[in-house]
């Protein structure tokens, strides 16, 4: 088990842009892509990658110190400090559920494939601690490791089947076909995206309005294009920080230039993924002859050639900021983890058909919930992330404001604690997962 840990830690201490496409690469050999294109597909996934992450590095550069000027200008108290999502990483890796969840989760896959159970082959690995940080958090509190062993299953189990369900839209909406989206903070609340999108169509006044940035239609004219928004949201933001003009114009230019540079990104990372995922599905259908339209489980990266993602994401950062001002018992300001929207609502803006109106008016209860969950699990994130060895420079309690506040660990937490609104929830969260069904079912049928 030492060795295991030693060699996963090892495994890990690689970015995950170099992690990701090593494996892509490896696959790709295995399933007999040529070794030239099978460099060429890696490479180009993971120069897509990191141009993400460095995109999202800059943004935090740029919007970080704007966040912490508004709240010392206004003089707020908000003591608990969003750190990101690292923290929450080295909680999972530092226990003793981590050396397992990989082969665990791959076993479980590849069960599900072999019973006709999925048509998903996930193999983000990276985003496997995803899965384990519940059962992490389980054992910690509960003591018991095989609860938590059981918790990251079954939310591993949960995760693949939101894979399935929502690679149709993957392919209508974002063009990327035999390609779904396994990572949980990202397809985790899917189901409650088709339900809040089939409410809005019910509502005569809403269903009208569309607001598509790929189409360039929905009657905002101008705000169809993501850089003019992206101006506005960087002005936006320097106002309320109190930047000068130059600070102000500075920010709006860095926000524009995310709006602009992050959908290429995504556009790479899916040209790079193409040859790979055909040579794997092939090598799938020769093992399952009569399994057909299988899927290649990745990050949400993929989906920053949307535009639509991008700018729903960014057009919730300062709701979210103004929402963390007004929600009653909210203790942390969204920072380390605020640029962690554009991904984590990509899956929901799937749900949406690609429609920011929507996508934003669904986004605002799931902010809501990142800020109360994000605070109440904040003194247990702050004593594993001190166990874990985990340091920052900041001496009071920490969290991460969207991977922290997730809504389906958060339950899946208490569910497998006894507690009993949680399982009073199981009813309701039951309907929402039929629905789900009822509709994969539906665009299954109507593609056959």
């Amino acid at each position: 088990m030492e060795i295991l840990k030693t060699a996963l830690a090892a495994f890990f201490s690689f970015k995950a842009y170099v992690m990701l496409p090593l494996v892509i690469f490896l696959l790709a050999l295995i399933v007999r892509l040529k070794v030239g294109q099978a460099a060429l597909s890696a490479l180009k996934v993971a120069v897509g990658f990191a141009g993400i992450f460095l995109i999202f590095d800059f943004f935090v550069a740029s919007i970080g110190p704007a966040v912490q000027s508004l709240i010392a200008r206004r003089g707020l108290d908000y003591p608990v400090l969003d750190v990101g999502w690292p923290p929450l990483a080295a909680i999972t890796w530092a226990s003793k559920i981590a050396p397992l969840s990989i082969p665990l989760v791959l076993a479980i896959n590849l069960a599900m494939l072999a019973t006709n159970t999925t048509r998903t082959l996930g193999i983000d690995v990276w985003n496997y601690w995803h899965y384990a940080l519940v059962g992490a958090l389980l054992q910690q509190v509960t003591g018991n490791f095989w609860v938590g062993l059981a918790a990251t299953s079954l939310i591993a189990i949960y995760s693949i089947k939101m894979a399935d369900w929502s690679s149709p839209l993957v392919e209508q909406v974002a063009g990327l076909q035999g390609i779904s989206i396994t990572t949980l903070s990202v397809n985790g609340l899917y189901p409650y995206g088709l339900a809040a999108d089939a409410l809005f169509e019910a509502i005569p006044g809403v269903r009208r309005i569309r607001w598509r940035p790929e189409a360039g239609r929905g009657g905002v004219g101008i705000l169809s294009e993501p850089m003019i928004l992206g101006v506005l949201i960087g002005v936006f933001l320097g106002i309320l920080a109190g930047y000068r003009v130059r600070q102000i114009l500075e920010l709006a230019i860095h926000v524009a230039a995310v709006m602009f540079l992050l959908p290429h990104c995504g556009t790479l990372i899916g040209a790079g993924m193409q040859p790979f995922n055909l040579k794997l599905k092939a090598a799938i259908q020769k093992v399952f002859p009569h399994r057909v339209g299988l899927t290649v489980g990745m990050d949400s990266g993929v989906l920053m050639g949307l535009q639509s993602v991008i700018v729903t994401g960014l057009v919730l950062m300062p709701v979210s900021l103004g929402l963390a001002f007004v929600i009653p018992g909210n203790k942390t300001i969204p920072l380390g983890d605020l640029a962690n929207l554009v991904s984590v609502l990509a899956v929901i803006v799937l749900a949406m058909r690609g429609n920011v109106f929507r996508a934003v008016l669904a986004g605002v209860p799931i902010v809501i919930a990142y800020l109360l969950i994000a605070t109440n699990l904040a003194p247990l994130f702050t004593r594993l992330s001190s166990q874990a060895g985990s340091q920052t420079s900041y001496a009071g309690p920490i969290t991460a404001f969207t991977d922290g506040g997730n809504p389906i660990r958060f339950w899946f937490f208490h569910l497998f604690q006894g507690n009993w609104l949680a399982l009073a929830l199981l009813a309701p969260a039951a309907a929402l997962l039929w629905f789900a069904w009822r509709r994969y079912r539906q665009w299954r049928n109507s593609a056959s």
